[in-house]
């Protein structure tokens, strides 16, 4: 039995006409016309746009340096493309690329921009994340540029990022007005990235008025992050069975605030008897030079619940600051306590860099292992070798 089909199908695909007739016989044709249409998508390259390629002596392929004047004239536009490529610069330890940072940051010092520097830690899982997601989102509603420099703990092989902050504030990493950089914190003590400083000037010169530092957590060597910032903000939980911590000295004494965290359904009875316990606890510690007393309140980041709160209580304290100098003098005071960082740095840097000083290490650690000599002994020899340049 024979079936006929009184029919023609043309197919269309990317580089064929198929025709099949009444006979189911197939009929190719070349697309030609398609065929000389090129794909549009992220991944296709356009006539004329290809650049010509640099090639050194050795035949590799060389990149175009970028000159200091254009990463700082591209920065004060507010380039986020030459900003992030001038914070990897910051983070590098190639001499070269200190050298010119350094160059970079001198230059973008003249830019004045009068920002807020804001720090904000707790203990993992207070939702540190989620609050600055809403907060941010709340600042740039309000036409604020919020730059957020989250540092995250570092991968003991990789020495990179552990946590993905950027995947974590999927929304505010959209916003237009914001920016978010996570850097790695290394061995920097109290989970401050080493070079966080610097970055921070950079994103001031790039047009932001508002520099939120996320740190790692809370701990008695956190407090380091108390040098950089303007207002130190302290997440904590309700029922996590710290609220007794409030009577110790350490991080709590050095917060301007405390955000009693995820104050919502269940849990929003918990969060205001760790509010009055807090409140309670603050009493006991000394008025601050400023003037300013510390303040506590709850929020729930998730819910987006009394964001509006926490930026009231920031603004009177910058008002209170402001008003009586204190702010430019704590300005001047982190200016000074860096300069003798960045000192100690630099002498421990070159120190280590020091190829006699490496040679000797080695055999020198091994003779304080077996306790042939003292590891003070030891250390002076080092020191020797140092001071003898």
């Amino acid at each position: 039995m024979h079936l006929i089909y009184h029919f023609s199908l043309i197919t269309i695909t990317k580089k064929y006409l198929i025709q099949i007739n009444k006979h189911c016989t197939f009929t190719l044709y070349y697309n030609k016309q398609l065929n000389t249409k090129k794909t549009k998508s992220a991944l296709t390259e356009n006539d004329g746009v290809e650049q010509p390629k640099m090639i050194n002596a050795d035949g590799y392929l060389r990149k175009k340096e970028i000159t200091i004047a254009k990463y700082v004239s591209e920065i004060k536009k507010g380039n986020r493309v030459f900003l992030s490529k001038a914070i990897t610069l910051i983070e590098s330890t190639n001499t070269k690329h200190k050298l010119k940072a350094n160059a970079i940051l001198q230059q973008c010092l003249e830019t004045k921009n009068n920002s807020i520097r804001l720090g904000i830690t707790g203990v993992p899982g207070v939702g540190k994340s989620t609050f600055i997601e809403a907060f941010g989102l709340y600042l740039t509603s309000l036409g604020k540029k919020v730059a957020v420099l989250a540092v995250d703990p570092s991968s003991s092989v990789t020495k990179g990022s552990i946590l993905g902050d950027k995947t974590r504030m999927e929304e505010l990493v959209r916003d237009d007005n914001a920016f978010i950089r996570p850097s790695p914190s290394g061995n920097s003590l109290g989970g401050v990235a080493r070079k966080t400083r610097e970055t921070i000037m950079l994103c001031e010169a790039a047009g932001f008025d508002t520099i939120i530092i996320e740190t790692v957590g809370v701990g008695q060597s956190e407090t380091v992050v108390h040098s950089m910032v303007d207002f130190f903000l302290l997440l904590k939980l309700a029922g996590a069975g710290d609220q007794l911590q409030g009577i110790k000295r350490g991080i709590i004494e050095m917060a301007d605030s405390i955000v009693i965290n995820k104050a919502d359904g269940d849990n929003l009875r918990r969060a205001q008897l760790a509010k009055t316990e807090f409140k309670r606890a603050l009493q006991m510690y000394p008025h601050k030079e400023n003037g300013w007393t510390p303040k506590v309140t709850t929020c729930s980041a998730i819910k987006k619940d009394n964001i509006n709160g926490v930026w009231e209580i920031i603004t009177k304290y910058l008002t209170l600051v402001n008003n009586n100098d204190s702010f430019q003098k704590r300005r001047q005071e982190q200016n000074t306590f860096w300069l003798v960082q960045t000192i100690e740095e630099q002498l421990k840097e070159n120190f280590y860099n020091n190829p006699e000083i490496a040679t000797q290490l080695i055999a020198l650690t091994q003779k304080v292992k077996e306790g042939i000599i003292s590891p003070f002994d030891a250390a002076d020899q080092l020191l020797a070798i140092q001071n003898k340049k």
